[in-house]
């Protein structure tokens, strides 16, 4: 299955929330969700039936697919992985999710979306542990070293997102210095701190039928 490349404040219409997939323009009034809320589409504000106990399972499943930015087979051999780890798989689930680099530059702060973390790690202006590292989905451990690499931090997008991103409420497993563009992974992903509202018992549900 191919990326998503089409307007991504469609895929917020579509689920029915925000999925903060537009960085600065998800917390202003030019956000689409705020301006049309209801589904993209000639029937988006037609009247819909309720959903089956599947289709429910299916559109939480897609949410946060979405949110975080995985392609279907990947998205499906986190949960495997997380299946197979001792605890509740929900919970594994997410950790997994969370733990992508992707995601800890976009929780860091060095970042305003997942898609714009995932285009920085590409790039090659993200360092782990001092060693470039361009591949998004790469898991972080315990005392990881996430920085911008030094010849991006005069960059002046890098500038504008440090700014806008200073005063950002960072998770306890996480650390940052936003003067040195650094941050360190200080523990593993607490469940109670990922700020969307997910139910994953519904995609664990999805995924065992």
């Amino acid at each position: 299955m191919a990326r998503y490349t089409g307007p991504v404040c469609k895929l917020c219409r579509r689920e029915g929330e925000k999925l903060f997939l537009k960085g600065e323009r998800c917390h202003s009034d030019k956000c689409a969700i705020e301006r049309r809320p209801y589904a993209p589409g000639e029937h988006g504000q037609g009247r819909r039936g309720k959903l089956s106990e599947y289709g429910v399972q299916l559109r939480e499943k897609q949410k946060v697919r979405r949110a975080y930015g995985v392609l279907e087979n990947q998205f499906r051999r986190y949960f495997e992985e997380a299946e197979h780890e001792p605890g509740i798989t929900g919970e594994n689930f997410l950790q997994l999710l969370e733990r992508r680099l992707d995601n800890v530059v976009y929780r860091l702060g060095f970042a305003t979306s997942r898609n714009e973390a995932r285009q920085f790690v590409r790039h090659g202006h993200i360092l782990v542990n001092g060693s470039r590292l361009d591949i998004p989905s790469y898991r972080v451990k315990t005392d990881d070293k996430i920085e911008v690499a030094e010849d991006s931090k005069s960059m002046k997008r890098m500038k504008e997102i440090a700014e806008y991103n200073e005063e950002k409420e960072l998770p306890s497993w996480l650390q940052v210095d936003f003067n040195k563009l650094e941050g360190t992974v200080l523990t593993e992903p607490v469940r109670d701190e990922i700020d969307l509202p997910i139910q994953e018992q519904l995609i664990v549900e999805f995924y065992s039928r």
